[in-house]
Order: structure tokens, then C-alpha cells, then sequence
């Protein structure tokens, strides 16, 4: 149980190390190692007791805790010492090979006898009935301290991970494979289901010691990251796994493993493409250059013929337009991967990112045996969405993991599968699915209608706007002049809602233009019909006026006294919006939307002072995200420094 004390003693332990040890990664490395050093030094004191020892023996004795913290040793003594133990112990012939493994590469990143003394008789504080208790010391410390977001590797929540594990229903003969591992938790709580299966309780165990040791043979671990090995293998030894496969290997850039298969795959890979290393190797099905895309495609790709798998993917993947994510999902409902689809909130990752996501459900055999793929929404998962994630009453989690099994069940045994269309749960037809041309996995695609539950009165736009429509010229009337400067889709970012100045139309300065199609103050600036299916529903806020007319299938929506502007906005930057537009929208020789269509649109309309609190509420989160986005371009450009200086640049 991680208790306050445990925190306060981690939290002391990185105070220490942050002047001389910046670099959140090289803290948790250099704590992690301590707190083994620690336990292998009680271990080996407890064995004494019973005449031997495991890890300090013959001329490794002197690099012992008990050795080094003795108080007839300290300053650059106890420095060097302990600087050549983390040398020495990868190399420690006396060691499992797991524990060289922890400790290959390890080295002191600071030559300062005070700063290690402080921080060695803070780690000598720290006591534990468990081995359970020092893991709860190192998941503490990975959600205070590992800054992620540059590698977009997000810690998977455990309740998450463990209702993954639940309806995959890993079995006591399945390999099992995390290509993107972390810490590992997906393995361990896949080897946790297994042994309760299998009564993992004495006197009830069923499992004699080779059948133990054969699931742990098992499971298999990559992870391009060392530092990630590192903490994997701590997870493993304290989960009792004495020769765990894991390896140091670029899943998406090497085929040295190309053809190896699994019966169930299990990951969480990371969101983010570094722009400096991905280099993916030829064998790919999916021509891609975004990792998300290319984990995916791999996974798929490494099942045995039954084999199962569970992913979590941003939710670009579910309806992004680019090819390779159209590619992707052909490829998923096509082939007959693809059974469900799970929609998490946004939040689920917090706090180190709140980007949404949603999981695929992979399994060839179940969904060979249904024209339908299964869309189930999870609203809540137990705990607050907001940064600081604290227990709540409502959690979507238990009814999710029953619908699925029931579906799983019904499936395999070849039943008549009952689905109660509801607002969390959709069965939809492939056919309806690969139709549409993008074969987009939004569950609300699918919805005859639109239904809400809000608390709020519903309205419809009609009733809170009005519509002003783009002016017509036509391409002689377009000039090398800045008369009358036209603002179309293009100018639109779709990421920022933020108008892009640099590609700017000027007409002919004789064409007779209203200034009411110029755009104003508190005006948003939509795309509602196009010539290209990527700029429907581009949408920016207009904060001042403007000389700027609004050209060719663009209108500016303009509120009226009952909504305030930048509300209305916001409400018109969601997803639902947008998928609303895209079921309207009729595909004939121009993306088109009737005006009507988007008046009958129907949004909740809070009083004045409700509007503005959530207005509020919205541009502070707003300004938290750029702030990070700065904050990414220093560390960034810190990087680039870091290796200009290398190179002598």
C-alpha cells in the first residue's frame, strides 16, 4: 500500500538529486537503483542469519549497503565505493543474469560525496513489508517525475489496463506480447488474471512450479528505451519473474523479429512520432510514417491465426482522413481483425496528457463470425477527469466489461447476439462502415440521431445565430492587389482554430461587396461546404474587426443576444459537431450543406452566467496548452543545442 510515508521519502530522495541531477529520467534511473541496492543488501543481511548470501559475496562484499554506509567510511570514499559497485555489478559474476541486466550501463551522473551521502541515507530510511511496497515506491515516482509528454509515452492508469486484461481473458498456454512495454504493467496484470484462473491462493494453487515457470517463459517484452528495460526488469523480479524475456529492441525500425507471432498482444504505444529517429523497416503492410499507425499495423500483423489483441490509440486514428489511416482501417474491417471498438474520455491520461482515446478490439476468429463491429462508449472510469484524478462514484467500467464478455460469449458459441442500441452502445453493420469511403470508426457516425442528455435546455442554432453567406466572384475577378482580401478554408488551422494570414486572395477592386461580408468581432469563421472532404468544419474565432471578406463556401456566424459569442464556438469545435456535418453532408459533385441543416443543428444553452464560467474555464485550459507547447519547443530546442554543441556547432 503506498502510504504518505513511502511518498514523503521518494519526494525527499528527488528534492536531493534535482541540482545535481536535472533531468527527470536520470532521477527515477538513479532512485530506482538505489532502492534495489537497498533490497539486495537486506536480502543478502537476512541470509546471513541463515549461513549465505546471494548478491554481495567474496570481493563484492565491500560494495555492500551495510559496507558503504558504515561510519568509519564517507565522503569521496563512500563516493567512490559506490561508484564502482554501479560499475562492477553488471559485470558481477555472483549476480542472476537479471540483476546484470539492471545494472548494465549504470553509472553515477554527479561526483559530489555530500549530495550522495544525503541521498543514500534517505534511501537507507526506506522500509517495506513487501515486495509489493517497493513497486508502489517506483509507480510513485514514474507519476511524479517522468516528464513523458517529449516521447508521447503516457502510463497506462492500472484499472484501465486491468479492465483490458479482463475481456481479452489472456489463457494459461498464450504467448503474450507488449511491443512497447514501459514498465510493463500490461504483462503483469495479464500474468495476475492467468494465475487467479487458476487459483493462485493457497492451499487452492493449481499451478505446480513448472507450469509457473513456463507462463512466465511465455510473456515477451520490447521496448526501444533502456532506461524502460531497466524499470521492466525491476517489475519483473519483484513479480517473480527470474528470466523474463524482455529485450532492447525498436519494434517499428528492426526485423530482426519479423516473424515471430503471438496468441495475444496487449499495448499502449506511444502517441507521439519523434521527428528524429522513426526510420521504420520495408516489411510494413501499411505505408506510413506516424507511430501510431505502424504499432497498430504491426500488432495486427504479429497474431498467430487465433490470436487477440487489445490497443490503445489516439483518436485520430478512428477518423483522421490522411491515407494511411484510411489505409489502416480498411485493413482492420476488411481482413476481419477488427470485433469492437472502445471509446475512452478524455482525461483517462491526465495529468500527462488529456488527449482522447479509444481502444481496438482484435480477433480473427470472433469477427469472422459477425457482419458487425461493436462501438461501446466509457463516459467515466471511476476517477475525475481533471489533472488530479481522484475517485468518483461513477464509473462505466463494470457495465463496458460485462457487454463485451456477453458479446465475446455469444459470438463464440454462435448465438443470436441481442445489443440494445443505447447512447453508450452500437452495433454497425461492416457494410454501413466501409460505405462511407473512409471507413471512419466514430461510434455517433453510425447514430440515426442525435439525442442528448444534457442538463441544459436544447436549442436549435436557428434560434441563437444567424448565417452570412461567403461572397461569389469568379477566378478573372482574382488579382495581384490587396483591394478586397478574401479569407477561405485554407486559413483556417484545423489544430488551433486560429486564422492563417499567409495565403491570402484579393478580388477585383470594381466587384460590389457588402461590408456585412466582411469579418467582425465575436464572428466565427466556418467552412460548411467544399470542394475538398478536409476542410469541412475548419472553424476560427474572429476576436476583433477585420478588412477581411469571407470568400468561397465559407459563412460567418454571427449570435445573437441569448448565447454569448465565444460559447457558441467552442460548441461548434466539438467532435459531435462534426460528425453531425458529415452525416448531413450529401456527396455529390461538391461537399455541400444547406444552411437549414445547420439551423435545426440542436447545442445546450446554459443561462448568461453559466456560459461565461464555462467560457472561462475553457480558455484556462486553452492557455495551460500553449504553455505546454512552449514548453515542448524549449526542451526541444535544448535538445538541438545540446547536440550543436557535441558537433561543435
Amino acid at each position: 500500500m503506498l502510504t504518505s510515508e513511502i511518498k514523503r521519502k521518494i519526494d525527499n530522495a528527488r528534492d536531493i538529486l534535482v541540482g545535481k541531477v536535472p533531468v527527470p529520467s536520470q532521477q527515477i534511473e538513479q532512485i530506482t537503483i538505489a532502492l534495489i541496492y537497498k533490497f539486495m543488501s537486506d536480502i543478502d543481511q537476512e541470509d546471513k542469519k541463515l549461513g549465505g548470501e546471494w548478491f554481495f559475496v567474496w570481493e563484492y562484499n565491500k560494495y555492500s549497503r551495510f559496507s558503504i554506509m558504515d561510519r568509519k567510511i564517507w565522503g569521496q570514499e563512500r563516493l567512490n565505493l559506490y561508484t564502482e559497485w554501479l560499475e562492477k555489478m553488471g559485470i558481477n559474476p555472483h549476480l542472476p543474469q537479471m540483476f546484470r541486466d539492471i545494472f548494465r550501463n549504470a553509472y553515477l551522473p554527479f561526483k559530489d560525496p555530500s549530495t550522495l551521502d544525503m541521498f543514500l541515507k534517505q534511501i537507507d530510511e526506506f522500509s517495506y513489508d513487501h515486495s509489493e511496497d517497493l513497486w508502489d515506491a517506483f509507480e510513485y515516482l514514474l507519476s511524479t517525475a517522468w516528464s513523458q509528454w517529449d516521447a508521447g509515452q503516457f502510463r497506462t492508469p492500472r484499472h484501465i489496463i486491468d479492465f483490458i486484461v479482463s475481456v481479452v481473458e489472456p489463457q494459461l498456454s498464450d504467448t503474450v506480447l507488449d511491443p512497447a512495454c514501459g514498465t510493463a504493467w500490461f504483462l503483469i496484470s495479464a500474468y495476475k488474471y492467468i494465475m487467479a484462473q487458476h487459483g493462485d491462493k493457497k492451499p487452492w494453487d493449481k499451478l505446480s512450479i513448472s507450469q509457473k515457470k513456463a507462463l512466465t517463459e511465455n510473456f515477451v517484452w520490447y521496448d526501444i528505451s533502456y532506461e524502460m528495460v531497466r524499470l521492466s526488469l525491476v517489475n519483473m523480479y519483484l513479480h517473480n519473474f527470474w528470466n523474463p524475456k524482455i529485450y532492447e529492441y525498436d519494434t517499428l525500425s528492426s526485423d530482426d523479429r519479423r516473424d515471430d507471432r503471438f496468441d495475444c498482444i496487449l499495448a499502449n504505444p506511444p502517441f507521439m512520432t519523434p521527428k528524429w529517429w522513426i526510420q521504420p523497416h520495408n516489411r510494413f503492410s501499411i505505408k506510413a510514417n506516424k507511430s501510431e499507425v505502424l504499432f497498430v499495423d504491426y500488432i495486427i500483423d504479429h497474431l498467430n491465426p487465433r490470436g487477440k489483441a487489445w490497443v490503445i490509440v489516439p483518436e485520430g486514428i478512428i477518423f483522421q482522413w490522411a491515407n494511411a489511416y484510411k489505409s489502416l482501417r480498411e485493413k482492420m474491417v476488411k481482413e476481419n481483425y477488427l470485433w469492437a471498438v472502445v471509446s475512452l474520455p478524455a482525461g483517462v491520461f491526465q495529468p500527462y496528457s488529456g488527449v482522447k482515446t479509444s481502444i481496438l478490439l482484435f480477433d480473427k476468429e470472433l469477427a469472422k463470425k459477425t457482419n458487425k463491429i461493436l462501438f461501446v462508449k466509457v463516459e467515466n472510469d471511476g476517477f475525475s477527469l481533471w489533472a488530479q484524478r481522484k475517485e468518483i462514484s461513477q464509473n462505466d467500467l463494470p457495465k463496458a466489461t460485462e457487454i463485451l464478455l456477453n458479446y465475446k460469449q455469444d459470438l463464440i458459441a454462435w448465438n443470436e447476439v441481442i445489443i440494445k442500441d443505447s447512447k453508450k452502445v452500437l452495433l454497425v453493420e461492416k457494410e454501413k462502415i466501409w460505405k462511407n469511403g473512409d471507413y471512419n470508426l466514430s461510434m455517433d457516425r453510425y447514430r440515426e440521431s442525435f439525442e442528448s442528455n444534457s442538463d441544459y435546455e436544447m436549442v436549435k442554432l436557428g434560434d441563437v445565430c444567424e448565417l452570412k453567406r461567403w461572397i461569389t466572384y469568379s477566378k478573372k475577378d482574382e488579382v495581384d492587389n490587396d483591394w478586397h482580401q478574401v479569407l477561405r478554408a485554407n486559413n483556417i488551422d484545423l489544430g488551433s482554430y486560429s486564422l492563417n494570414l499567409d495565403d491570402i486572395k484579393t478580388i477585383n477592386k470594381n466587384l460590389e461587396v457588402s461590408d456585412d461580408k466582411k469579418l467582425k468581432k465575436n464572428d466565427i469563421f466556418i467552412c460548411l461546404a467544399s470542394w475538398s472532404k478536409e476542410h469541412i468544419w475548419k472553424v476560427a474565432f474572429i476576436e476583433s474587426d477585420t478588412n477581411y471578406y469571407f470568400g468561397w463556401f465559407m459563412w460567418a456566424v454571427r449570435t445573437f443576444e441569448n448565447i454569448k459569442p465565444k460559447y457558441l464556438f467552442y460548441c461548434l469545435t466539438s467532435w459531435k459537431f462534426n460528425l453531425y456535418l458529415r452525416n448531413s453532408i450529401s456527396w455529390v459533385n461538391i461537399n455541400n450543406l444547406n444552411a437549414n441543416i445547420l439551423y435545426n443543428y440542436e447545442i445546450p444553452l446554459p443561462d448568461l452566467e453559466t456560459q461565461e464560467k464555462i467560457v472561462a474555464e475553457l480558455e484556462k485550459e486553452e492557455m495551460m496548452i500553449e504553455n505546454a507547447k512552449q514548453s515542448i519547443k524549449v526542451f526541444e530546442k535544448n535538445i538541438q543545442n545540446i547536440i550543436d554543441e557535441v558537433w561543435g556547432k
